[in-house]
């Protein structure tokens, strides 16, 4: 059976906001280098799942939905941009990293742009998120 998704003790989930303005600001501080690829994935995600709220916290940008809870975490590193799925353990397939909470690593905009990972957000909503 999956390991449900283990958050640290005394973490708790960010507050929600309708507004994108959060994550779009997130986004400006990115590496330029990596901006085409968080943009690229966040218009993905947005025009996958209608009715999207977002926050930004612990340098992380998050994509819920109200009664779901918060379905991914989108984090900028220095060369990388990594997609984390709350339920992602639940997923066919699962996306390839982690356990309870799987994650993709992203290196390019064609990585970006691959079918697992429209298909992965896509899963996201079917499954509860962190509450």
């Amino acid at each position: 059976m999956p390991k449900a998704h283990a958050h640290t003790p005394g973490r708790k989930p960010p507050v929600p906001s309708d507004s994108h303005a959060v994550v779009a600001d997130w986004m400006a501080g990115t590496m330029p280098a990596l901006q085409p690829i968080v943009e690229h994935v966040d218009r993905a995600i947005r025009d996958a799942i209608p009715g999207l709220q977002y926050a930004v916290k612990w340098k992380k940008a998050y994509y819920g939905l109200p009664g779901k809870g918060w379905l991914m975490e989108m984090v900028a590193y220095d060369v990388s941009v990594n997609l984390v799925f709350f339920a992602g353990a639940k997923f066919d397939p699962a996306p390839p990293l982690g356990e309870g909470s799987r994650y993709v690593k992203i290196r390019s905009l064609d990585e970006a742009r691959a079918p697992e990972v429209r298909d992965w957000i896509g899963q996201a909503t079917k499954h509860p998120g962190w509450r």
